[in-house]
């Protein structure tokens, strides 16, 4: 690896489904998978704890989050950017 490439980890999106703890958010993150009997798309979810640092986020928010280097024992991604915030009615 040259030392002008950037190494970037993987990036997910999905939706912040808490904001309670402090610099922290969690991100639910789902997918359509193909089940592999039934040939049938299945949604399968998953929770990541991402860094959030001026806890700008909020619930609801779509966001983008990066895989980083780890923060605590389960912090390892950071959100990236803020992709739709949800219209309050």
């Amino acid at each position: 690896m040259s030392s002008d490439t950037i190494r970037r980890g993987r990036t997910l999106v999905g939706v912040v489904s808490s904001d309670k703890m402090d610099k922290t958010v969690v991100v639910a993150v789902t997918r359509r998978v193909l089940h592999k009997r039934y040939k049938k798309y299945v949604i399968s979810r998953k929770k990541y704890k991402a860094h959030d640092e001026q806890n700008e986020y909020r619930l609801g928010d779509k966001v983008q989050i990066v895989e980083a280097r780890p923060r605590s024992r389960q912090k390892r991604w950071r959100v990236q950017r803020l992709i739709e915030r949800p219209d309050i009615v």
